[in-house]
């Protein structure tokens, strides 16, 4: 065999080699990871599981983004206090997320499945308390 075929066949063989090895898909973020900088995540499930919105402004009425009495958990990626309301249009009574290392986790069980729109920076209302019946 001269030169150039045993150069061409270890080439064929190296591709060959090549495109049998195993690859690895990128693995997508789950749970909290989900949550992008810079930016306030509710979950539908604990431990950021579930249905996930990702906001950066007021919001006065979750339902439109399917997250109203539904959220569970959530992450303050963002540098603001988020003031959680339990009723549409900033109404009834308000619960806090802080930013940074707190404000990651799931609600108290009286708040899971509660509030209903939210501000960046408030100002906020009467605090929640425990709610009725939950």
């Amino acid at each position: 065999m001269n030169h150039t075929k045993r150069i061409l066949a270890g080439l064929v063989a190296a591709v060959a080699a090549l495109s049998m090895a195993p690859v690895s898909p990128a693995q997508a973020a789950d749970g909290y990871d989900r949550c992008p900088d810079g930016y306030y995540c509710m979950f539908s499930g604990l431990d950021g599981t579930g249905d996930m919105i990702k906001l950066r402004g007021n919001t006065p009425d979750l339902t439109a983004l399917g997250m109203n009495d539904r959220a569970k958990s959530d992450w303050n990626r963002t540098p603001s206090t988020i003031y959680l309301w339990s009723d549409v249009n900033y109404s009834g009574c308000t619960s806090v997320t802080s930013a940074g290392p707190t404000g990651k986790g799931n609600f108290f069980p009286a708040y899971r499945d509660f509030f209903s729109s939210l501000q960046f920076d408030g100002p906020g209302g009467p605090r929640c308390g425990t709610p009725t019946g939950r």
